[in-house]
């Protein structure tokens, strides 16, 4: 399960998967891409944590533990 660091990282997602649809995903390894070519190494895995929650976003089912 990926780290959510906080409404930001959710919002983030949200936006990508507004604006790029099914790309969301591509989208932000794109942007994580950039930035570790930028040699920001904290938006890079900013950007990898958005790629991961946009996948769970995805689901329809629960996944993980459900209390």
């Amino acid at each position: 399960m990926p780290y959510v660091s906080g409404r930001n990282s959710y919002d983030d997602a949200a936006e990508l998967m507004a604006a790029f649809g099914d790309n969301a995903g591509y989208e932000a390894a794109a942007r994580a891409d950039r930035s570790r070519d930028l040699g920001n190494h904290i938006r890079f895995c900013h950007w990898r944590q958005i790629e991961r929650l946009i996948v769970l976003l995805t689901y329809d089912a629960p996944i993980g533990t459900i209390h």
